[in-house]
């Protein structure tokens, strides 16, 4: 609830609209400087309209029935606005005009959006998509509970609120681990509100878009990957406990096919076609875009499928691999990391980003057939691989520079010695 409220109303006409020298007349709801404006479903002869004192001219029959009519409005908004009070509820012109008018549940929340959204999109959305906007939820909530309010009206969310919520975002220290979140992930979750908030806008439940004017500043991060030593170390470990080997065969698998764990999980024989080129290829619809990805099977893929043909846990799921849980997955990883000595915070989604830089970029693979492979819908998204690329040029030039600047030593030392 508001702590203080600026409330008035004022009846007016529409000039610009006179027809047979009528004009309509409109109730307007003014809080805090932002107006509402209502339709009576009353005329009035323009001549006979005082606009100084909001009423109609003279005491003629139709002039005394406007006027009572129009006191009756007044009594009814300052009665809603009233309730509106006691109920300890949100004030805004919207609101009163909707209690008015007895349309309240046409005066939509930001919670019941939220559920709306989520709601909708359950069957369109991947449940790791659908699982961020629940957090986005989460935080929405602990963001009004530290403005002390339940809810708050979707026509009072405006540029103010959205920079108040990022700074709390900013701010915010989860129980569960003492560490602020980064820039990225509040700009995530701003991201999310907009698309919700954007939904509202289209559904018509709100007038303007609160958005408008914010500008969300994203920090560009280098995507990790896998050099070819890294991976080929991966490869060529071998691991006595089943578990291990089989992520290490996962992850493997990704990064020759560019899959992400969930589109790896899905997969069943359904999936291996014939391709243009007579070979197998894996035919697929990405989970988190529902894309047609159509990826040519290379042979360390088509053998760690062979390895799993007919493996006990694959023939209960029907499924091309053995399935386990992605925390699972990438809490393995961490000790595959530890065993080969690779530095990197091995993750699943890193052998996804080993594919499109390590396997097929840096071994002259066009961006576009790459941008295919891994099914994105833009190619500016597969040319952030490209500037990781550029830096891994820049890294083997400064390594040329070396064994250059090593062989010019060589030669200035047998110079000397032959002097």
């Amino acid at each position: 609830m508001q702590s203080q409220t600026t409330f008035t109303l004022s009846f007016w006409v529409n000039a610009t609209r006179i027809k047979n020298n009528q004009v309509s007349v409109f109730g307007r709801i003014t809080v805090n400087g932002k107006r509402a404006n209502i339709s009576l479903q009353r005329k009035v002869i323009l001549s006979e309209w005082d606009s100084n004192k909001g009423r109609a001219r003279g005491n003629k029959q139709e002039s005394r029935l406007l006027n009572r009519y129009l006191d009756q409005v007044k009594n009814r908004i300052y009665e809603a606005h009233d309730e509106l009070v006691k109920e300890k509820t949100f004030i805004c012109a919207q609101s009163i005009k909707a209690r008015f008018l007895g349309e309240d549940n046409e005066e939509y929340s930001l919670l019941t959006l939220v559920d709306y959204h989520n709601t909708q999109m359950s069957e369109s959305l991947s449940y790791g998509t659908l699982k961020n906007y629940f957090t986005t939820q989460k935080y929405i909530k602990l963001f009004l509970t530290k403005k002390k309010i339940q809810d708050i009206y979707l026509s009072q969310i405006t540029f103010r609120f959205l920079v108040d919520f990022e700074k709390f975002l900013r701010l915010y220290v989860p129980e569960d681990h003492q560490k602020k979140m980064e820039n990225n992930t509040v700009m995530k979750h701003i991201q999310r509100l907009r698309k919700m908030v954007t939904l509202a806008y289209k559904m018509e439940w709100i007038d303007k878009d609160p958005f408008i004017k914010f500008k969300p500043t994203y920090i560009k991060n280098e995507r990790e990957f896998l050099s070819e030593d890294e991976l080929q170390t991966i490869i060529e470990k071998e691991f006595e406990i089943e578990r291990l080997e089989l992520v290490k065969d996962l992850f493997v698998f990704s990064c020759y096919t560019g899959l992400s764990y969930i589109d790896v999980m899905n997969l069943n024989e359904d999936n291996i076609a014939i391709g243009i080129d007579g070979g197998r290829w894996i035919i697929t619809n990405r989970q988190k875009t529902h894309n047609k990805v159509k990826i040519p099977i290379l042979p360390i893929a088509e053998e760690l499928i062979k390895k799993y043909n007919g493996h006990i846990k694959t023939k209960k799921t029907k499924t091309l691999f053995p399935n386990i849980s992605n925390q699972k997955l990438n809490s393995y990883l961490k000790e595959i990391a530890d065993i080969c000595s690779i530095k990197k915070n091995l993750t699943f989604h890193i052998a996804r980003h080993t594919f499109a830089t390590t396997i097929t970029l840096s071994n002259g693979v066009p961006i576009e057939t790459v941008s295919k492979l891994l099914g994105h819908t833009k190619i500016a998204t597969t040319q952030i691989y490209a500037k990781v690329i550029e830096r891994k040029v820049s890294d083997d030039i400064t390594a040329l520079k070396n064994v250059l600047s090593s062989k010019q030593k060589n030669k200035t030392e047998v110079n000397r010695n032959v002097n």
